[in-house]
């Protein structure tokens, strides 16, 4: 690979490389309260229609969690393998995998409850930027009104 095509690589792995690293280290995220908090604060605004593009993504992650939810749950059970050591080693593994603190159940029940709270964050963002752009197109309209 010459030196021109390994600069025209790296950029994409430099961007995603710290997105990756944090998620393996199991960084905080950022939580529905959180984000509430910064949308009542104003530090987190939206325009209307981002805001209910946004909505609207979230809102269908959570009906397909839900619709889905009772076949998803089986993963808290052991599944029908044999009864030799190897087969109960993994069905045992693949109920730790899916329940344990950081299993794929754990990860989704928290989803279940942070989305809808990001939701009424958004919702508030929305609220907080449309003020605050009626705001400035006053004081515009004032400011003209004057000259």
């Amino acid at each position: 690979m010459s030196e021109d095509e390994t600069r025209e690589i790296q950029p994409a792995a430099v961007a995603a490389g710290p997105v990756l690293r944090a998620a393996e280290r199991g960084a905080p995220m950022l939580s529905g309260r959180e984000l509430k908090r910064m949308a009542t604060d104003g530090g987190f605004t939206v325009d209307e229609t981002t805001g209910n593009r946004m909505i609207s993504a979230l809102e269908d992650i959570l009906e397909a969690l839900n619709n889905r939810w009772a076949t998803l749950s089986k993963l808290e059970t052991s599944p029908p393998l044999s009864a030799t050591s190897t087969a109960k080693w993994v069905a045992q593994h693949t109920v730790n995998t899916a329940a344990d603190e950081r299993g794929l159940l754990t990860q989704l029940r928290q989803a279940k409850e942070e989305l809808p709270q990001y939701i009424q964050a958004i919702r508030e963002a929305k609220r907080r930027y449309a003020d605050t752009e009626s705001g400035a197109r006053g004081e515009l309209e004032s400011f003209h009104d004057r000259f």
